[in-house]
């Protein structure tokens, strides 16, 4: 084979590869359950039986795209039931899922797929899909979400990454696995009855993650 014509194939190959690797939807992760994820075990085992058994969790997309549609700068909300602690494997999940409002319907469609395909087991049945107005403020300080008559969680850094220097005490795992896991102090979560069941709020625990994903 021609040595120019074999290096254009392998330098198409190569940029088509890079291409596709940037395709991949990529972007910022947080959650907070209804029970402490970094506590004492005493903390951790008062809490397990009768807690723990709903969930917020959040996303948002910085670049990517899913079946040819980019979901660049979009963000989606699940709010995730369960009936018992959500770490049980047996626990029978069902899960209110809503997709950013600005989204173009296209956009929308394949935000709920991409979801839907990647957490199928942590989603466990997606009763609801619809949209809602969505903020995701990200910052060194922590996180902000917002969606108006859905959810909304504030989420703050622990200082001196606490999670890290007592490995022991991080009770349970993420529920979308996510790249540089950190616990964070939740100030306030919250969702309301247009999630699937009762309205609820917690706050002042540690009980969430945050870190980076990739669908």
């Amino acid at each position: 084979m021609n040595s120019k014509i074999f290096a254009t194939i392998l330098a198409a190959g190569v940029l088509g590869g890079a291409s596709a690797r940037a395709a991949t939807p990529t972007g910022d992760y947080v959650e907070a359950r209804t029970a402490s994820v970094f506590a004492g075990a005493c903390h951790y085992s008062g809490e397990y039986v009768a807690d723990g058994r709903e969930a917020v969790m959040a996303w948002h997309f910085k670049a990517g795209d899913w079946h040819g549609v980019s979901l660049a700068g979009l963000s989606a909300v699940a709010v995730v039931r369960a009936d018992n602690n959500l770490a049980e494997p047996t626990a029978h999940r069902a899960t209110a899922l809503f997709v950013d409002a600005k989204g173009t319907p296209a956009q929308q469609k394949a935000l709920a797929d991409a979801l839907t395909a990647r957490y199928a087991s942590g989603f466990g049945k997606v009763a609801s899909v619809g949209a809602a107005s969505i903020a995701f403020r990200h910052t060194a300080g922590g996180y902000r979400v917002s969606a108006p008559q859905v959810a909304a969680l504030s989420v703050d850094a622990l200082p001196n990454r606490e999670c890290c220097k007592q490995p022991n005490l991080v009770w349970y795992k993420p529920l979308a696995p996510i790249t540089d896991r950190r616990v964070g102090y939740t100030q306030t979560a919250s969702c309301t009855a247009r999630t699937g069941g009762d309205a609820w709020t917690r706050g002042n625990e540690n009980s969430a993650f945050y870190g980076t994903f990739a669908l």
